[in-house]
């Protein structure tokens, strides 16, 4: 008998907010899923990161190439990038069209589709699953192809919801930086064990929950 699958909406382009911090804490509660011919693979997204216009560290800096176009697409467009020539990294446009900023997917709770993930991770515990951005891509099949790809579609690799309503959203600063480290532009699901990082900096004192930050 086939498992009932969890009811997860397809987000449009109209419920998203425009602007990376807004963006990045909507996230947090929502879900990526990632439908393949052997089934479907789905995860709660427990943690993001906003890289804001002006951002010395988002790749949309430097302005608009043939590899970030992505970024410049109305908000709600995968980028996917090659980092350290070692994992891809998902992103989503976060601004109006031509204007480039992202929100970086750091990790999921997966949910559905275990074993075809277990299948891309072997041997890696469940909390481990997808817990980093690189982790992520690895247990989705999220690759190259995928650049430009329309999250907003409700096929293939799209972005959704289930419940109604905000979630209560931690803050923090960004991890594995080298500058603009001060800014508190990561946002996650407090409690959540699949959230990445070192475990104490969940505990800073900016990180209160439903607290607008200054950025």
């Amino acid at each position: 008998m086939r498992k009932s699958r969890l009811p997860i909406i397809p987000l449009t382009r109209d419920d998203l907010p425009v602007g990376a911090a807004d963006l990045a804490r909507f996230m947090v509660g929502k879900y990526l899923v990632r439908d393949v011919p052997e089934g479907r693979m789905s995860g709660r997204i427990v943690e993001t990161e906003a890289y804001p216009v002006g951002d010395s560290t988002g790749h949309a800096f430097i302005g608009r190439r043939a590899y970030n176009g992505s970024l410049f697409l109305a908000p709600g467009h995968a980028y996917v990038r090659l980092t350290y020539g070692v994992s891809y990294m998902i992103n989503m446009s976060a601004e109006a069209e031509d204007v480039g900023a992202g929100v970086l997917l750091r990790a999921i709770e997966p949910l559905e589709g275990l074993p075809l993930m277990e299948a891309r991770r072997p041997g890696v515990p469940l909390r481990d699953l997808a817990r980093g951005p690189g982790r992520l891509t690895v247990a989705l099949g999220i690759g190259q192809s995928f650049d430009g790809h329309d999250l907003c579609t409700g096929r293939d690799l799209w972005i959704g919801a289930i419940e109604k309503g905000g979630t209560p959203v931690g803050v923090t600063t960004r991890i594995g930086l080298s500058r603009e480290t001060h800014r508190p532009l990561r946002f996650f699901e407090p409690g959540s064990a699949f959230v990445s990082g070192p475990r104490k900096l969940l505990l800073a004192p900016h990180a209160e929950l439903g607290r607008d930050e200054q950025i």
